[in-house]
């Protein structure tokens, strides 16, 4: 497994291994020794989660509150997306900034998004299957929900040629700087 940091550090990229021929591909989507090993985290995923989106569907920013703020690391396994991870951490001399990379069912990477940073994806294809691992369980109480397009932040979201679909918690997400946040 190769892991690259992207401009905020603690949010990665993992690319398996994968073998291929000409019946198809394998890789092993998770193993938790490799993953401790490749990016010098000890964590314990808690409850795996699969959504299903149509091209243009935005869902985000989420993130839940301590003490059941989640780790995330998610990948696509049909479609694509551009996803984003924010740091919202007050005093972190990266707050408000964000980082997006495209996952694909093509190039199967990975990405960790920590406890402390809100999470968002854009489908680009005509559908997506977006599944996630979480360090802890949903806990509606402690979710939140930052505005998308929040200019604080400046999100550049990639053009797909149609208005982005949000539900209706995500029309409501707040500013960055009326959110409860993260302190460092």
């Amino acid at each position: 497994m190769k892991v690259t940091p992207t401009t905020i550090p603690e949010v990665l990229i993992l690319e398996p291994k994968v073998f291929g021929d000409a019946r198809g591909f394998f890789f092993e989507s998770f193993n938790q020794k490799a993953f401790n090993e490749a990016t010098g985290l000890d964590l314990n995923f808690v409850q795996d989660n699969h959504s299903r989106s149509a091209k243009g569907v935005l869902r985000g920013l989420h993130y839940q509150l301590l003490p059941h703020a989640q780790g995330k690391l998610v990948r696509v396994v049909r479609g694509a997306v551009f996803d984003v991870a924010v740091d919202i951490r007050k005093g972190s001399p990266t707050f408000g900034q964000w980082v997006g990379v495209e996952l694909s069912e093509d190039n199967h990477r990975q990405l960790w998004i920590p406890p402390g940073f809100a999470h968002g994806f854009l489908t680009l294809s005509d559908s997506a299957d977006f599944l996630y691992k979480t360090t802890d369980y949903y806990a509606p109480s402690h979710e939140r929900c930052i505005a998308w397009n929040d200019p604080m932040i400046g999100v550049q979201w990639p053009e797909i040629g149609v208005a982005p679909l949000l539900s209706g918690k995500d029309q409501l997400g707040l500013q960055l700087s009326n959110a409860d946040v993260f302190q460092q």
